[in-house]
């Protein structure tokens, strides 16, 4: 520390200052100064403005993200659909033949939402989970009280999470008879 100040000690020695040589001096300063700040000023704002179309094309990005998710889930499904619209056109099929194109198609299917992580909820003699069915109502059983008894129609999970619960009856336990001697 104590070098920089004799720096700055010879320095101020070799330049006297006079009216003529400080007012020159100072005002070429100022004006490096002046310079260096609009230079600063200049590269905030490219800065900012860079900011600003990043986070416009991010917001692009996510607003394409969101819009086109189910691209390739879609473009799945259109050989179901074909599949379907085949079996449709066809006048001279038999029962057997048209059980095996829906047996094909419902394969198709299956292999689209197995790629897709679509999974059934299928619970059948489960314990009701509430998370994960629907109760309709409820039925006397000899099956333990809050076990699924019946799946009126299956449920569905994207990735772990329920888009459609499973719709069931929930057993009950019997009625126990009064008897009165």
């Amino acid at each position: 520390m104590q070098e920089s100040r004799d720096y700055m000690n010879t320095e101020a020695e070799e330049q006297p200052l006079s009216p003529e040589n400080g007012e020159g001096d100072v005002e070429q300063r100022l004006k490096q100064a002046e310079l260096a700040a609009q230079e600063h000023h200049d590269a905030w704002m490219r800065a900012k403005a860079e900011a600003d179309n990043v986070r416009k094309r991010s917001q692009t990005e996510i607003a394409n993200a969101h819009k086109f998710a189910v691209e390739n889930f879609a473009t799945e499904l259109t050989a179901v659909k074909d599949s379907l619209e085949a079996a449709l056109a066809s006048e001279s099929a038999t029962a057997e033949n048209m059980r095996n194109g829906v047996e094909l198609t419902l394969r198709q299917l299956k292999s689209v939402f197995e790629k897709f992580n679509v999974k059934e909820i299928d619970p059948g003699g489960e314990k009701f989970d509430p998370h994960r069915h629907q109760a309709l109502s409820t039925a006397e059983s000899d099956a333990e009280p809050n076990t699924v008894v019946q799946v009126l129609q299956k449920g569905y999970l994207l990735n772990e999470r329920v888009i459609r619960p499973a719709l069931v009856i929930v057993a009950k336990p019997k009625a126990v008879e009064n008897q009165s001697e």
